[in-house]
């Protein structure tokens, strides 16, 4: 990708979920106690990925990703998180292996969830692909997806993801709630030869670079269980049903055109107080792709964290400071 092209990708991850918050309004205090006020700093262990998995014909490609380890803040409803991988906490981790870009933002102004993807992997491998410990590597197996996911909840207003992903907020009592959404995602997975290994023989559909697109709606069902005093757990399960094209080696010939079913989970427990939380998360995209002949297959993409969390009352000259350099602040001043 080029410097210009992802330099402006990144700039959209920091300012669209500054842009959506700055539309947010409505909340219902009986259920959520929004806490603006409150600068919130956190420590955390996570791990992003998107593997592609065919199943049968020869398992899962993993990337080579590891444990990150990071800090963040929220603040005025917007968050800065940096996390990096620690040679650590990853011994099994494979050295001198291209790099790869992973930005993933998920929004929760009221009423909406939304997730945004911009994934660029290079290198994939197979683990114990013909017997324990013998692992197949592709260090030239490349996946660009991009994609975007958007659904409305009809009780937001009672229903704060923020307080169970940012902790910028505090759910005070149960809320459930029903959703439907739109999603869009478009996927390329190429390498030097044919992606999929032919030991056992020729596959029908095998190829070195496939396109995939997919459209569609969603519908599905979240909510949050409070249990006692700021213990929560959070929860949200969508079904989608999308048009999906796919195309092998640019060849027309290839085309395939046919509906294909996903599914999009997310959750996350744990304690939320006035002054700290603990609380782990796990989101996770399911995305079948168009078949090719006999080829099957999906690319799933997952983050998980553990977050350690200290809330503040930052003092007037540091409130004021960072107001003057808030994205969503800048917007607002803009808008006006």
């Amino acid at each position: 990708m080029r410097p210009f092209s992802l330099t402006l990708l990144v700039v959209l991850f920091l300012l669209v979920p500054a842009f959506v918050k700055a539309q947010t309004k409505g909340l219902d205090t009986a259920y959520i106690k929004d806490t603006p006020e409150k600068m919130i700093l956190r420590a955390y262990f996570s791990r992003k990925y998107t593997e592609i998995n065919y199943g049968d014909q020869i398992g899962v490609y993993e990337p080579n990703t590891g444990l990150n380890l990071g800090v963040g803040v929220t603040f005025q409803k917007f968050t800065l998180n940096i996390g990096v991988p620690v040679s650590f906490l990853n011994p099994d981790r494979k050295e001198e292996w291209p790099s790869f870009l992973d930005l993933q933002s998920h929004i929760y102004p009221n009423s909406w969830i939304i997730d945004l993807f911009g994934q660029f992997y290079n290198g994939y491998y197979i683990k114990d692909f013909n017997n324990p410990g013998e692992d197949y590597l592709r260090k030239d197996i490349r996946v660009v997806k991009l994609g975007a996911s958007a659904s409305y909840l009809f009780n937001g207003e009672k229903l704060s993801f923020e307080a169970a992903f940012h902790q910028s907020a505090i759910q005070k009592r149960s809320a459930f709630s029903p959703m439907v959404g739109f999603e869009a995602y478009r996927v390329r997975i190429s390498g030097d030869s044919l992606i999929l290994p032919e030991s056992d023989g020729p596959i029908l559909g095998n190829y070195s670079r496939g396109d995939f697109w997919q459209v569609g709606p969603n519908a599905g069902f979240a909510g949050t269980l409070v249990i006692g005093k700021g213990f929560f757990i959070t929860g949200a399960a969508s079904g989608n049903l999308g048009l999906g094209i796919s195309k092998a080696d640019q060849d027309k010939e290839t085309k395939n055109v046919e509906l294909m079913p996903g599914y999009f989970l997310r959750g996350f427990a744990g304690y939320n107080g006035d002054r700290i939380s603990i609380n782990v998360s796990y989101v996770y995209k399911q995305l079948d792709l168009t078949k090719q002949q006999d080829i099957s297959h999906s690319v799933n993409t997952g983050n998980y964290r553990l977050n350690l969390i200290y809330k503040i009352n930052p003092g007037p000259k540091l409130t004021k400071t960072y107001t003057k350099f808030n994205p969503l602040q800048i917007i607002s001043r803009m808008k006006d």
